[in-house]
């Protein structure tokens, strides 16, 4: 090639793509007025800015691509998330891009991911609009004057150009859409999609690859908190599971609500900031987000109440998957700096829509390797196409699209950690009691607030427990704050055969799902699972 492409500088990225009308590091109010001016969002009564992704408003799984090349070829578990791509076509697109944005005008921003020093990764992000560049500002750490402009050897590229369509008949790719990432060059590049999701996961991705196997650190898909008594919580959960909710806690002070490392020492943040789903949101529920959402939050896809800027949290004409980004210091309660001890408890979070899973219950450390193995919650009717009941759905570690190593990697440092500090597991059913979705009901937002305080205060420590008789796990007989009858899923069933056979279904597809990771794992991890 006649130029590397590799960027140690923003210097570096300006002069290779030779852009001529570039906005560095603007501050959110500049963005925001930028935003307007070029009539791509508006303002809600609450300050907030609220724009559309457009045509994706969710992340994209079957076109998130690997470059293959001497340092993936071995490490990379390459699957149906991990999908590799020569490295000829990164080249060919990152080249079309750079002259795509060179006639445009771009926003670059320079920003670290990892609140821990040692671990930090400097970030120089280039966006093609002004709305995308905010969404960086508020979810990666701010830099202060000092670190804004120092090369970095380690630095990443991330170029985001929505309006350019890759061709798949030359480009490589599965249709119009892309993200790649090259770990040899340090560049993700993502085009024809707006969804700004796609640049936080891109990231996050990155960090699963390079933190266990350059630092032995165990990165996390979950969110985290820390007590009056420094005791620290982390919050295990697929989309929708209740992370960001659970974790914001007006007696706790937020450590992160998504991406967390854990280190010989203790947790820290990979972000400065939340990205919390307002499907449903109320000031009732969950009041810090609610009141999060002002002026420099950046609202997607959402729909305001008729011939007004009032934002109807209930409406999912557009999508389930409404967001909102904000600064971590958007929310009062906040750990700074955005790190903790060694967790002295792990929740599970599953929404259970089979009303199966009671709606807390402890784990021993195998049984506990094995549900993060297994990385379980159910998707409900109504929320894809083609469901007309609840789905198991499996991700392994809860985050199996981020995860470019084997799983058995994650699962394996998880297990070392919480054996070597006795740290408590839960699984907390966030989900449905008293039958399935359609029957059911959803286990109260309180109840499961009181469940998990009773966790943390260590009040069901010594608990009378009764075991379920598939699953193996001890649950509770009493909870302060919970009505007892409701602890034991089967009892609020009125028909007891129906769980029955619902729990030997569930604990069947468990059992699939796991067969294709038994091999390799310890016979104890793989015994943990549901007995039919």
């Amino acid at each position: 090639m006649a130029q590397s492409l590799s960027f140690n500088s923003t210097d570096d990225i300006l002069s290779f793509i030779r852009v001529k009308n570039v906005h560095y590091q603007l501050p959110p109010e500049t963005l925001i007025k930028q935003t307007l001016d070029h009539r791509q969002g508006v303002l809600s009564d609450s300050g907030a800015l609220v724009v559309s992704t457009g045509e994706f408003t969710g992340r994209s799984p079957k076109d998130k691509f690997i470059v293959v090349d001497s340092l993936t070829e071995n490490s990379v578990h390459w699957n149906q998330f991990n999908i590799p791509i020569e490295g000829k076509y990164f080249d060919g697109l990152y080249r079309k891009i750079c002259r795509y944005l060179q006639d445009k005008p771009i926003w670059i921003r320079d920003c670290i991911a990892c609140a821990h020093p040692e671990y930090e990764v400097p970030i120089c992000v280039v966006n093609e609009t002004p709305w995308a560049n905010l969404f960086c500002h508020n979810m990666f750490i701010r830099p202060d004057e000092r670190n804004v402009a120092t090369n970095h050897a380690s630095r990443w590229t991330i170029i985001q150009a929505p309006g350019f369509f890759a061709d798949p008949e030359t480009d490589g790719t599965r249709q119009h859409n892309f993200s790649i990432i090259s770990f040899s060059k340090k560049i993700i590049l993502i085009g024809g999609t707006a969804y700004t999701g796609e640049i936080k996961k891109g990231v996050f991705t990155v960090l699963n690859f390079l933190l266990p196997l350059h630092h032995g650190i165990l990165s996390m898909h979950c969110s985290a908190n820390t007590g009056a008594n420094n005791d620290t919580a982390i919050f295990f959960g697929l989309s929708g599971t209740g992370k960001t909710t659970l974790s914001t806690d007006a007696e706790r002070k937020l450590i992160g609500d998504d991406e967390h490392g854990w280190t010989d020492s203790g947790v820290f943040n990979f972000e400065g900031g939340c990205y919390a789903k307002c499907i449903n949101l109320t000031s009732e529920k969950e009041p810090e987000i609610y009141e999060a959402i002002k002026d420099g939050a950046l609202l997607e896809n959402v729909k305001f109440f008729q011939n007004t800027n009032t934002v109807d949290y209930s409406n999912s004409e557009v999508t389930e998957n409404s967001r909102v980004s904000y600064p971590i210091h958007f929310i009062d309660n906040i750990a700074v700096p955005s790190s903790a001890g060694i967790p002295d408890n792990i929740f599970f979070l599953t929404c259970d829509a089979t009303g199966v899973f009671p709606p807390i219950a402890k784990l021993t450390p195998q049984q506990a390797m094995y549900y993060f193995i297994s990385g379980y919650t159910a998707k409900i009717a109504g929320t894809e196409t083609g469901i007309v009941e609840p789905q198991s759905t499996f991700s392994a570690c809860f985050g199996a699209p981020f995860l470019p190593l084997h799983p058995f990697h994650y699962a394996k440092m998880l297990g070392e950690k919480i054996n070597g500090h006795n740290t408590n597991v839960w699984l907390i059913n966030t989900g449905w009691t008293g039958g399935p979705y359609g029957t059911g009901k959803r286990i109260p937002l309180a109840f499961t607030r009181a469940m998990i305080k009773a966790a943390l205060k260590g009040q069901l420590d010594d608990v009378q427990t009764e075991t379920h008789a598939l699953f193996n796990f001890s649950i509770p007989v009493t909870c302060e704050g919970v009505p007892t009858e409701i602890l034991n899923p089967r009892n609020t069933w009125d028909d007891k055969d129906r769980y029955d056979q619902k729990a030997r279904q569930l604990a069947s597809e468990f059992n699939a799902n796991f067969e294709k990771y038994r091999k390799g794992t310890d016979a104890e991890v793989a015994d943990a699972g549901p007995k039919i």
